[in-house]
């Protein structure tokens, strides 16, 4: 895989597929499909995408990158992950909480470290560029150094990416935790200093509900309030003994979301990963306050949580993103995700179309991430980060793909089977 930051005009030629409407309203008439298709570039910004001839013939002037019956659509956007975890990524045998205790404390005790908090940046932004993931959002750990280590590394590269400090004070081993003032303080410096710069944006990060007690969650709810254009992200209903676990630590709570709606943390802007066993009070608030939520499937299937309703939360017009939730999810890919998503729509009795899949690891995750007019299609004024797919990237993929009678049997078989292989190149735009 190639990687290039261009700003100077260049037309891309190749079959180009982009989102005029909802695949999960309108079904894949929602797409446009172009089988020789261009998208004109002009300072990282998408200007025109349309047909090959019309394009060229407009624009005669401006160099011409040819990538054949690729097919070129928005960067993959990774709605819920960890960096912090992938030095821990495929750990045999463990649910959620002994997870935490047995892979993922250990090992985030390291990132107060700034020099191991970059060089695990700096190899998490490789795996995920070659994968074709080009927006992330990701926890960071307790310690600002892992925050500054993401941010510097992603604003060296041009990327649009998401992060934040996790923030618990209670209930994780020492080394880890922090109070519900130093929370707040140290969350308040790190978005003043990179929220909205460049290409960045800050995203308060209260692990999830048993790692925090009411003071903190409190704190980051009044943290947000001060600063609305941030976004808050953490984790919800993934696990049963989770859900058992916060009722046994917030008795007064009607149901796991309420502990974060009693301190202001639902809404436009909040996005809760998993969201699997939910009650319909919660489904109705999420719906109504216009939280969203992250879907991850090879995490769910990874560690035993569950089946998410991803179709009857789209329905609801929840906005539902797709994501990897390194590293208890299993896998960088964004199309191994969308497998596993398909496999899992199979499990719960209805599937999930190609153009559904592609829609939630793009448009999908910008919705969530409240960055529908930025990134996540490949369209007019959009940043241009583009992936290039290569739909014939192994002899079992192009035998199947060579059978296709339309652009959907074309790319299934690589979301089924596809990998960084299948990642011909991969534009970014920068600010």
């Amino acid at each position: 895989m190639e990687q290039k930051n261009r700003k100077d005009a260049h037309l891309l030629l190749g079959q180009t597929l982009s989102f005029e409407g909802d695949p999960f309203f309108e079904g894949p008439t929602a797409a446009q499909h172009r089988r020789r298709g261009a998208v004109l570039v002009y300072d990282g910004v998408i200007i025109e995408v349309d047909e090959a001839e019309t394009l060229r013939k407009a624009h005669p002037e401006v160099p011409v990158v040819d990538h054949g019956d690729h097919l070129l659509m928005a960067g993959f956007i990774d709605a819920h992950a960890h960096y912090p975890q992938t030095g821990i990524i495929a750990s045999w045998g463990k649910r959620l909480i002994d997870w935490l205790d047995t892979y993922t404390f250990p090992e985030e005790i390291r990132f107060g470290d700034p020099e191991y908090a970059a060089m695990a940046a700096e190899l998490y932004f490789n795996l995920i560029l070659a994968h074709g993931t080009t927006t992330a959002a990701s926890f960071c750990t307790v310690h600002p150094e892992s925050v500054e280590a993401f941010f510097s590394e992603a604003q060296s590269r041009g990327l649009r990416m998401v992060a934040g400090k996790t923030c618990m004070d209670r209930n994780a081993p020492d080394g880890l935790r922090d109070s519900a003032q130093s929370a707040y303080d140290d969350s308040k410096a790190l978005l003043e200093k990179w929220h909205g710069v460049d290409r960045l944006s800050y995203a308060i990060t209260p692990r999830f509900s048993p790692t925090s007690t009411p003071d903190q969650l409190a704190a980051m709810g009044a943290l947000w309030a001060e600063n609305p254009t941030c976004l808050m992200q953490t984790h919800l209903a993934e696990q049963h003994e989770e859900i058992d676990w916060v009722k046994q630590l917030f008795p007064e709570a009607r149901d796991y979301l309420d502990t974060y709606e009693q301190h202001g943390l639902i809404g436009k802007g909040a996005i809760m990963g998993h969201a699997i066993y939910l009650k319909q009070r919660e489904i109705d608030r999420i719906a109504e306050t216009g939280t969203a939520i992250a879907h991850c499937p090879t995490s769910n299937a990874f560690i035993g949580s569950g089946l998410c309703d991803v179709q009857g939360l789209n329905q609801r017009g929840i906005a539902v993103g797709l994501a990897t939730d390194i590293g208890g999810g299993s896998s960088f890919s964004m199309l191994r995700t969308m497998a596993a998503g398909y496999d899992i729509s199979q499990l719960r009795g209805g599937i999930l179309h190609p153009a559904q899949l592609l829609w939630l690891a793009t448009v999908g995750s910008a919705r969530a991430l409240c960055l529908e007019d930025k990134i996540g299609n490949l369209a007019p004024g959009m940043e241009a980060d583009i992936v290039v797919l290569d739909l014939a990237s192994t002899p079992a993929i192009a035998q199947r793909a060579a059978r296709a009678e339309d652009i959907w049997g074309a790319v299934f078989p690589t979301i089924m089977m596809g990998d960084d292989r299948a990642i011909a190149q991969v534009y970014l735009s920068r600010s």
